[in-house]
Protein backbone atom coordinates (compact mmCIF):
# COMPACT_ATOMS: atom_id res chain seq x y z
CA UNK A 1 0.00 0.00 0.00
CA UNK A 2 1.00 3.47 -0.94
CA UNK A 3 1.95 6.44 2.08
CA UNK A 4 0.08 9.60 0.85
CA UNK A 5 2.78 12.26 0.59
CA UNK A 6 1.55 14.00 3.17
CA UNK A 7 1.85 11.02 5.71
CA UNK A 8 5.44 10.54 4.57
CA UNK A 9 6.22 14.33 4.60
CA UNK A 10 5.16 14.30 8.25
CA UNK A 11 7.19 11.05 8.96
CA UNK A 12 10.44 12.59 7.76
CA UNK A 13 10.06 15.78 10.12
CA UNK A 14 8.98 13.10 12.86
CA UNK A 15 12.41 11.15 12.27
CA UNK A 16 14.11 14.15 11.89
CA UNK A 17 12.73 15.40 15.34
CA UNK A 18 13.34 12.15 17.12
CA UNK A 19 16.86 12.84 15.98
CA UNK A 20 18.12 15.72 16.56
CA UNK A 21 16.20 15.21 19.95
CA UNK A 22 18.44 11.90 20.53
CA UNK A 23 21.54 12.77 18.76
CA UNK A 24 21.84 16.32 18.46
CA UNK A 25 22.19 18.47 15.10
CA UNK A 26 25.07 16.72 13.68
CA UNK A 27 22.79 13.75 13.15
CA UNK A 28 20.17 15.23 10.92
CA UNK A 29 22.03 13.99 7.22
CA UNK A 30 19.40 13.38 4.71
CA UNK A 31 20.59 10.36 4.76
CA UNK A 32 20.12 9.02 8.04
CA UNK A 33 16.55 10.29 8.39
CA UNK A 34 15.54 8.72 5.62
CA UNK A 35 16.82 5.36 6.56
CA UNK A 36 14.85 5.97 9.82
CA UNK A 37 12.00 6.72 7.97
CA UNK A 38 12.69 3.46 5.93
CA UNK A 39 12.69 5.10 2.57
CA UNK A 40 15.97 5.30 -0.23
CA UNK A 41 17.96 8.24 0.19
CA UNK A 42 16.23 9.92 -2.07
CA UNK A 43 12.72 9.77 -1.00
CA UNK A 44 13.02 13.09 1.56
CA UNK A 45 13.64 15.09 -2.36
CA UNK A 46 10.60 14.87 -3.11
CA UNK A 47 8.71 16.94 -0.45
CA UNK A 48 12.28 18.79 0.80
CA UNK A 49 14.34 19.85 -2.61
CA UNK A 50 17.20 20.57 -0.05
CA UNK A 51 18.44 19.87 3.24
CA UNK A 52 18.02 23.26 4.36
CA UNK A 53 14.26 22.53 3.87
CA UNK A 54 13.99 19.50 5.64
CA UNK A 55 15.83 21.36 8.49
CA UNK A 56 13.76 24.33 8.42
CA UNK A 57 10.77 22.19 8.85
CA UNK A 58 12.33 20.16 11.80
CA UNK A 59 12.87 23.40 13.31
CA UNK A 60 9.70 24.44 12.73
CA UNK A 61 8.70 22.21 15.06
CA UNK A 62 11.00 22.90 17.54
CA UNK A 63 9.54 26.83 17.24
CA UNK A 64 5.75 25.97 17.34
CA UNK A 65 6.37 24.06 20.69
CA UNK A 66 8.46 26.70 22.33
CA UNK A 67 5.67 29.24 21.27
CA UNK A 68 3.14 26.84 22.59
CA UNK A 69 4.90 27.07 25.93
CA UNK A 70 5.55 30.76 25.95
CA UNK A 71 1.57 30.73 25.62
CA UNK A 72 1.30 28.19 28.39
CA UNK A 73 2.94 30.36 30.57
CA UNK A 74 1.63 33.63 29.78
CA UNK A 75 -1.50 32.98 31.47
CA UNK A 76 -4.67 35.20 31.34
CA UNK A 77 -2.83 38.51 30.82
CA UNK A 78 -3.51 39.96 34.13
CA UNK A 79 0.20 39.73 35.56
CA UNK A 80 2.65 42.19 34.97
CA UNK A 81 4.90 42.56 32.28
CA UNK A 82 7.81 41.86 34.66
CA UNK A 83 6.22 38.88 36.06
CA UNK A 84 4.75 37.77 32.25
CA UNK A 85 8.41 38.81 30.95
CA UNK A 86 10.07 36.59 33.53
CA UNK A 87 7.66 33.45 32.97
CA UNK A 88 8.85 33.89 29.02
CA UNK A 89 12.42 33.94 29.77
CA UNK A 90 11.66 31.02 32.35
CA UNK A 91 10.09 29.04 29.30
CA UNK A 92 13.17 29.88 26.81
CA UNK A 93 15.59 28.67 29.25
CA UNK A 94 13.80 25.53 30.35
CA UNK A 95 13.18 24.71 26.54
CA UNK A 96 16.77 25.29 26.02
CA UNK A 97 17.57 22.70 28.81
CA UNK A 98 15.12 20.25 27.95
CA UNK A 99 15.51 20.25 24.03
CA UNK A 100 19.41 21.40 23.39
CA UNK A 101 19.67 19.59 20.27
CA UNK A 102 16.09 21.36 18.68
CA UNK A 103 17.41 24.35 20.25
CA UNK A 104 20.79 24.76 18.58
CA UNK A 105 18.73 23.90 15.15
CA UNK A 106 16.64 26.56 15.66
CA UNK A 107 19.19 29.17 16.09
CA UNK A 108 21.50 27.72 13.71
CA UNK A 109 20.76 30.19 10.42
CA UNK A 110 23.45 29.27 9.01
CA UNK A 111 21.80 25.89 8.38
CA UNK A 112 18.34 27.20 7.86
CA UNK A 113 16.69 28.89 5.17
CA UNK A 114 14.12 31.13 7.86
CA UNK A 115 12.30 32.25 4.46
CA UNK A 116 11.01 28.72 3.99
CA UNK A 117 8.38 26.93 5.19
CA UNK A 118 7.09 29.60 7.16
CA UNK A 119 9.69 29.18 9.70
CA UNK A 120 10.17 33.44 9.91
CA UNK A 121 6.26 34.04 10.82
CA UNK A 122 6.80 31.24 13.82
CA UNK A 123 9.67 32.55 15.53
CA UNK A 124 9.16 36.39 15.14
CA UNK A 125 6.04 36.42 16.56
CA UNK A 126 7.90 35.08 19.72
CA UNK A 127 10.49 38.00 19.08
CA UNK A 128 7.60 40.49 19.13
CA UNK A 129 5.98 39.81 22.17
CA UNK A 130 9.39 39.58 23.86
CA UNK A 131 9.51 43.13 22.34
CA UNK A 132 6.52 44.23 23.32
CA UNK A 133 6.87 43.01 27.21
CA UNK A 134 10.21 45.26 27.51
CA UNK A 135 8.51 48.24 25.81
CA UNK A 136 5.52 48.42 28.86
CA UNK A 137 8.81 47.32 31.40
CA UNK A 138 10.76 49.92 29.81
CA UNK A 139 8.95 52.71 27.56
CA UNK A 140 11.86 55.10 28.08
CA UNK A 141 14.32 53.02 26.03
CA UNK A 142 14.07 51.58 22.33
CA UNK A 143 12.50 48.44 23.18
CA UNK A 144 13.44 46.40 20.27
CA UNK A 145 17.41 46.99 20.71
CA UNK A 146 16.89 46.02 24.78
CA UNK A 147 14.93 43.18 23.84
CA UNK A 148 17.64 41.75 21.24
CA UNK A 149 20.27 42.72 24.22
CA UNK A 150 17.90 40.53 26.95
CA UNK A 151 17.20 38.05 23.91
CA UNK A 152 21.15 37.87 23.51
CA UNK A 153 21.78 37.34 26.90
CA UNK A 154 19.06 34.67 27.52
CA UNK A 155 20.64 32.40 25.00
CA UNK A 156 24.39 33.02 26.27
CA UNK A 157 23.05 31.86 29.62
CA UNK A 158 20.87 28.90 27.51
CA UNK A 159 23.99 28.05 26.01
CA UNK A 160 26.42 28.27 28.76
CA UNK A 161 24.17 26.04 30.53
CA UNK A 162 23.97 23.12 28.46
CA UNK A 163 27.99 23.09 28.01
CA UNK A 164 28.32 23.35 31.94
CA UNK A 165 30.43 26.24 32.04
CA UNK A 166 27.92 28.87 33.97
CA UNK A 167 27.62 25.85 36.49
CA UNK A 168 31.28 25.82 36.92
CA UNK A 169 31.81 29.17 36.89
CA UNK A 170 29.18 30.16 39.29
CA UNK A 171 28.71 27.19 41.43
CA UNK A 172 25.01 27.26 40.42
CA UNK A 173 23.25 24.53 40.24
CA UNK A 174 19.98 25.87 38.76
CA UNK A 175 19.12 29.11 36.61
CA UNK A 176 16.81 30.97 38.27
CA UNK A 177 19.13 33.13 39.95
CA UNK A 178 20.98 33.48 36.48
CA UNK A 179 17.34 34.74 35.06
CA UNK A 180 16.89 37.44 37.49
CA UNK A 181 20.31 38.57 37.27
CA UNK A 182 19.64 39.20 33.68
CA UNK A 183 16.36 40.69 33.87
CA UNK A 184 17.75 43.02 36.60
CA UNK A 185 20.90 43.92 34.80
CA UNK A 186 18.48 44.64 31.45
CA UNK A 187 15.15 46.08 32.66
CA UNK A 188 16.45 47.68 36.04
CA UNK A 189 15.56 46.11 39.37
CA UNK A 190 12.45 45.06 40.26
CA UNK A 191 10.51 47.23 42.98
CA UNK A 192 9.41 46.03 46.62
Amino acid sequence: MHEPETGLRARLVEVGVELVAREGVQALTLREIARRAGVSHGAPRRYFPTHLELLSAIARRGFDELAERVATVAGDGTATARAQLTRLAGAYLAFARENPGMYELMFRHDLLESGHLGLRDTSLPLFGRLVELVGLVRPDLDARLLAGALWANLHGIAQLWSWGSLQLATGADDFTPLLRSALDAHLGREDG
